[in-house]
């Protein structure tokens, strides 16, 4: 790529990289969960920042090799120092592209057509990149530089990486951005780690101390974090809404600190803000963490706790009464959840749009009668594995819930034509349903779909025994379908 200050930076030394050369060894990877599925994207004022004197820089790169050399200040090459251990990220501070000491190479550089862009142009271009992206950038001259340094370009910072020392990543990305207002962020909003094994309580603890506008933390799949640092980051950064700390086994509640519980007035309460949080597959949550959680997060609206297998219908019992504002809520393979959890679940009356509770064996239609009563708009149900379902519980359903979109009641042996038959009666706008393994599905309770579920986008009947002139009928009727299946006959 083409600078326009006469120097390039790869003429320097391999080693004396003024911005990060890889964010992590071995995980060029562009980000994945993207929020993306983001669920605020804040606009920002902020004018870009120039720097008269430009102040020293991150440098993120691998392990260099015994061999390598390094360029020092006075722009003499010296040894490079020992090798540390394989796949640990290595954090140097040099000054920028074009202000080390070496000579002005002699030779005419020509500009890159990169180069006849505007700062705005190219500002819009670097907003598209990844973290690691930026860094390297970074590299390129003084003026990428200035530009890929710029607050407005660092709302977010997604690492990924099994290998990267997240920990040390984010101490220096966050020093860096610190620059300009001592020891605090105020543009960060957004920090992803999700997958990156070697993050710690440290790493979290530089984020909750340097990011007080923090709005999004992902977290998942990083087993060392635990409560204590997690509380950090709730107790510190008050704007908080989305936290996802699904795959991390040591944390079993969200709470505040000791000392800010002790700061915060009777009025105020102790309270978070937390509207979104998945704690999925957190199997060391228990019932008490889960009653901490709800009391302490009265603005909770979605609440994913999948495979947390300790949880019991005790555990809901307090959800409706302090988090009334709830809207979705996934408990897939809670086994010990049962059809006196569901009955408390039903306690958030009208505002639950969405349910999961796939798997959840002692679940019956009763349970499910209880939803269909007081929870009339309800748009998703998964209630894969329910066996205890029949088409008697369906039509419940099927009746106090017009407004269903989606419906899965797949591995449920007892759900049959005569239940779809209602469901086609009552559902017309129903746009999803999967049936795979329910044996007693024939070809009348398809062409009953066909006929009354005229918007249906997606048709499961894997593993059922239905003839195929049933699957073409309801292609013909609903033209926008996809139909999933395991028969031969059927193309």
């Amino acid at each position: 790529m083409g600078a326009n200050n006469g120097k390039q930076y790869g003429s320097e030394g391999k080693g004396s990289s003024s911005i990060s050369s890889d964010v992590s060894s071995g995980t060029d990877h562009t980000p994945t969960k993207a929020p993306r599925n983001v669920a605020t994207s804040e606009d920002s004022d902020l004018s870009m920042r120039t720097l008269s004197t430009p102040s020293p820089a991150l440098i993120l790169s691998p392990s260099p090799s015994p061999l390598s050399p390094q360029t020092v200040p006075n722009g003499h090459e010296s040894p490079s120092p020992s090798p540390t251990v394989p796949g640990e990220t290595v954090a140097l501070v040099h000054a920028p592209p074009g202000t080390q000491g070496c000579k002005r190479s002699s030779k005419t550089h020509h500009t890159a057509l990169i180069d006849f862009l505007p700062d705005p142009v190219l500002l819009q271009i670097f907003a598209h990149l990844s973290t690691p992206q930026l860094c390297r950038c970074a590299r390129v001259c003084r003026r990428w530089y200035n530009l890929a340094w710029d607050p407005r370009l660092w709302r977010t910072i997604q690492l990924t990486g099994e290998s990267l020392h997240a920990d040390r990543a984010l101490k220096i990305l966050t020093h860096r951005l610190c620059q300009d207002t001592p020891n605090v962020c105020l543009t960060l909003e957004t920090v992803v780690t999700s997958g990156c094994r070697r993050l710690s309580d440290r790493g979290l603890h530089v984020v909750a101390q340097s990011c007080p506008e923090l709005r999004r933390l992902e977290v998942a799949g990083c087993y060392n974090v635990s409560n204590e640092a997690v509380f950090d980051v709730v107790s510190r950064c008050p704007n908080l809404e989305h936290l996802d700390v699904s795959g991390c086994p040591k944390v079993t509640c969200i709470s505040l600190t000791q000392e800010t519980s002790v700061q915060l007035s009777p009025i105020h309460g102790q309270q978070i803000g937390l509207r979104y949080l998945d704690m999925s597959d957190c199997v060391s949550l228990e019932d008490e963490g889960l009653r901490a959680i709800v009391s302490h997060c009265p603005r909770l609206t979605h609440l994913y706790l999948r495979r947390c297998s300790r949880l019991t219908d005790e555990a809901l019992r307090q959800l409706a009464l302090h988090c009334p504002a709830l809207r979705e809520l996934s408990l897939s393979d809670c086994r010990l959840m049962g059809d006196f959890g569901l009955r408390e679940v039903a306690r958030l009356e009208g505002r639950l749009r969405y349910l999961s509770v796939a798997h959840c064996t002692r679940i019956t239609d009763v349970g499910l009668r209880y939803v269909a009563r007081y929870c009339p708009r309800l748009r998703y149900l998964n209630a894969r594995g329910c066996e205890g379902l029949t088409d008697q519980g369906l039509g419940h359903l099927a009746r106090s819930c017009p407004r269903l979109r989606s419906l899965d009641v797949g591995r449920c042996p007892l759900v049959s034509d005569m239940g779809l038959e209602v469901l086609a009666h009552c559902c017309l706008g129903l746009r999803r349903l999967s049936l795979r393994g329910c044996e007693s599905i024939t070809g009348r309770g398809l062409r009953a779909l066909a006929s009354g579920c005229p918007e249906l986008q997606m048709l499961n009947v894997q593993e059922c025994e239905v003839p195929p002139e049933a699957l073409r009928l309801v292609r013909r009727h609903c033209r926008r379908c996809v139909i999933e299946h395991t028969i031969p006959a059927f193309y």
